[in-house]
């Protein structure tokens, strides 16, 4: 008898290491493959920001929060368990759906470009004009879940590519733990940027003059940082988009257009060695930004004048369809 107790616990001490084992495999497949997602992260963080600029003060955080949970529900309710049906049973099609989000966050790029060229043309052509605050922040708030699909989309990717040949438990393991930590992590950074004035303000009614002076440099420079950090979340949308569909055609057998943009990137980042990663990356990123710029001025009278009208229509018919 007691040499059968011996034995079950012999065997829960292996079956605890192996879960063990499992557990730290996942971690690490997660870390590896939350690296490679890093750039998608720094974009997602420097877009979200724009959001919240000209509401309340007291409306930033709980804006945040709202864009955050969204976030979660489209990494964990939708994108994870798409991703595993996707690449279980239609593997080719993730690329041309990612590429499709692509062309979306060129769109959106191309209208924040516009309307620093004409004040409200993005706005006027792709959401009717809030009423109210509340309907402001609505509005708002549903762009930028929306905005954060795509980016989500692309990280949940880069992070199934990296675990495509483990077990589909690990796959999910992993999918949920980057999923999770990119949302904590990105609007975690988001909360302290929109609120580091109100930190500002604490410190420059401190009574020591150094830290009185570091938080009016907060408050004063806040602001520009803000304006900053919009453009280059209006940046990050074009050259991410632009990214996507290089990426993307290279998947799909086209490998020209990103061999070029390497090629190029390549050769004007050997002009000066010292800084040879940061030159390669501000090539590729600036001949994308421009392809995206191009690709949401095609997508956006398309958009217009195809696109919506035709689900308009569908709609309608869809309306009619019961009482016909």
């Amino acid at each position: 008898m007691t040499s059968g107790w011996l034995a079950l616990l012999d065997d829960l001490a292996s079956l605890t290491k192996v879960a063990a084992s499992s557990l730290d495999d996942a971690a690490g497949q997660a870390a590896k493959a939350g690296s490679k997602a890093a750039g998608i992260v720094i974009d997602d963080a420097a877009v979200t920001p724009r959001y919240v600029v000209g509401l309340a003060a007291d409306r930033e955080l709980p804006i945040i929060a709202k864009i955050a949970v969204g976030s979660l529900k489209n990494k964990l309710l939708f994108l994870l368990p798409g991703a595993l049906v996707l690449s279980y049973f239609v593997p080719w099609a993730i690329t041309p759906l990612l590429m499709i989000g692509g062309a979306f966050l060129c769109l959106e790029g191309y209208h924040k470009v516009m309307d620093l060229v004409r004040p409200g043309h993005g706005d006027s052509q792709t959401a009717p004009v809030a009423q109210s605050a509340a309907e402001l922040e609505q509005q708002r708030v549903t762009s930028a879940i929306r905005t954060d699909f795509i980016l989500s989309a692309e990280i949940m990717a880069i992070t199934l590519a990296s675990v495509a040949t483990s077990p589909v438990w690990l796959q999910t393991v992993v999918l949920a733990i980057v999923g999770v930590a990119m949302s904590v992590l990105v609007y975690g950074a988001v909360a302290l940027i929109v609120k580091a004035d109100d930190a500002g303000m604490a410190l420059a009614r401190s009574s020591q003059g150094a830290v009185r002076a570091f938080g009016r440099g907060i408050v004063l420079g806040m602001p520009i940082f803000l304006k900053v950090l919009s453009l280059v979340g209006m940046l990050a949308m074009l050259w991410v988009g632009g990214g996507i569909l290089l990426h993307g055609l290279h998947e799909l057998g086209v490998h020209a257009p990103e061999a070029l943009v390497h090629h190029a990137a390549e050769r004007v980042a050997g002009l000066i060695p010292s800084v040879k990663s940061f030159l390669a990356w501000l090539v590729g990123a600036s001949i994308a930004g421009v392809l995206g710029l191009l690709v949401g001025a095609v997508v956006d009278p398309l958009t217009n004048h195809v696109l919506i009208p035709a689900f308009q229509s569908l709609r309608k018919r869809v309306r009619r369809s019961p009482a016909a």
